[in-house]
């Protein structure tokens, strides 16, 4: 469907067709109609489907109409990471240009002070992370009673990082009387209550399955050991035509290490966390988007919604303790119909994790072997196995043709529990959120 047959305002209108868009995606075209009938919508799609778009648009048009009062806002998008809530200020910039709305962006690590001063002029739309919000809320420096709107974004995402109390006090706040929408990527039980208990009649849409990967992103497993796996990732790094990719780590810390050690062997890359200073942050994440950097290492922090257009790879350097992250990050790549490839290195620990992330895929990973092949004197990648290896022992020598053992783990180092137990350096079992 065309941006032409949605009812769409002229001038916002005037500004989609400046950024090259003639054509809405299948989410913009079932929920801006939607939307524009004051509907309550669930929206279930992944990221890299132009979600943001199909709610920014009719919202600009809804609330050109009107004027804000000063300390309440007239709309509210709560989205659950600072590069999330910046993204949907971006587009309410790029896209209401020709109206005259005021936004103001609640984020932590920027100056509460300067936020303090916007919302005293009034706002049209005020987009914030649940805490800097309660944290304004608190000291009398905002009024809620006033919101029309209210997006949720990212809504399984919220529930991860434990938000979901944040949200329900902020709800609470709200009059009754408002359109809500809220959007993810899945739809676990509680986000189900969720939808319940805050919208009224909603409409659900989606365009995918829930929690299922783009079907142009080919997937790719090595087994290794902890020891091996900085070796692993430079191998794949040289092997594979990567144009540019993110590198993602459960742990913060690891994210560092592992970022200095690419810079060293020469590689573009840069580090990114949660950690890490706004600016910094920010800095960071624009340096990749226009090509300065070429490998984004980071924790989970980016793996959602971030929109990067034409990412190469994805390497999950650490596996993800949950099946719906492992969408969620290779969801950077393969986006918008073009051809991407996701590696993951796994250790013996992570097999419960795996066995967790292809139940939920419905099919086995493609499985890679390293192996010897006379090129020289370096090692080369096999070509992916097709047939998913069955469960049996691990040899004690490098196999020579594709591994047939599920727990095949470079250097038979999988038999050592102790050596394996005693490694403390990247992919131990600790969830992004608990850092």
């Amino acid at each position: 469907m065309k941006f032409d047959d949605l009812g769409l305002s002229p001038e916002t209108l005037k500004a989609v067709k400046e950024c090259g868009y003639e054509e809405a995606t299948p989410i913009q075209a079932k929920a801006i109609p939607l939307i524009q009938m004051t509907r309550d919508v669930v929206g279930l799609a992944q990221t890299g489907t132009g979600k943001t778009a199909s709610f920014t648009l009719p919202m600009i048009d809804a609330l050109s109409g009107g004027r804000a009062k000063m300390r309440m806002p007239r709309s509210l998008v709560l989205a659950p990471t600072r590069e999330l809530a910046a993204q949907v200020a971006e587009n309410f910039e790029t896209y209401g240009k020709y109206h005259k709305l005021s936004k103001v962006l609640l984020v932590g690590g920027t100056s509460m002070g300067d936020q303090v001063k916007l919302l005293e002029k009034g706002v049209d739309v005020l987009i914030a992370t649940p805490g800097r919000l309660l944290d304004l809320f608190d000291r009398g420096a905002i009024l809620l009673n006033d919101i029309q709107i209210l997006v949720i974004d990212e809504a399984d995402r919220m529930m991860d990082m434990g938000f979901i109390p944040d949200i329900e006090k902020i709800v609470s706040l709200l009059p009754p009387m408002r359109q809500t929408l809220l959007f993810s990527a899945t739809m676990p039980p509680e986000i189900k209550k969720l939808t319940t208990k805050f919208l009224s009649n909603p409409k659900e849409i989606s365009v995918t399955p829930a929690a299922s990967p783009a079907v142009t992103v080919e997937q790719f497993l090595v087994h290794t050991h902890p020891k091996d796996k900085e070796g692993v990732l430079l191998k794949l790094l040289k092997d594979e035509n990567v144009e540019n990719a993110f590198v993602f780590l459960n742990r913060k810390r690891d994210v560092d290490v592992l970022g200095k050690f690419l810079k060293n062997k020469g590689f573009p890359a840069a580090a990114m966390h949660g950690d890490m200073p706004q600016a910094k942050r920010t800095e960071t994440l624009e340096a990749f988007k226009t090509g300065a950097i070429d490998i984004l290492v980071c924790s989970d922090v980016a793996a959602r919604g971030i929109d990067v257009k034409n990412v190469s790879h994805v390497f999950n350097y650490d596996v993800p303790m949950s099946a719906d992250d492992y969408i969620h990050r290779i969801g950077r790549t393969g986006r918008a119909g073009a051809k991407g490839r996701a590696w993951m290195l796994a250790t013996q620990r992570d097999e419960k994790f795996l066995s967790a992330i292809e139940k939920l895929l419905k099919k086995p990973l493609d499985i890679v072997d390293f192996k010897e092949k006379k090129c020289g004197k370096k090692k080369v990648l096999d070509k992916p196995s097709r047939a998913h290896p069955k469960e049996t022992a691990s040899k004690k020598t490098p196999q020579k043709e594709p591994s047939k053992s599920r727990k095949n783990y470079s250097h038979n180092r999988n038999n050592d529990a102790v050596d394996q137990d005693d490694v403390s350096g990247f992919g131990d079992d600790v969830p992004a959120f608990f850092k």
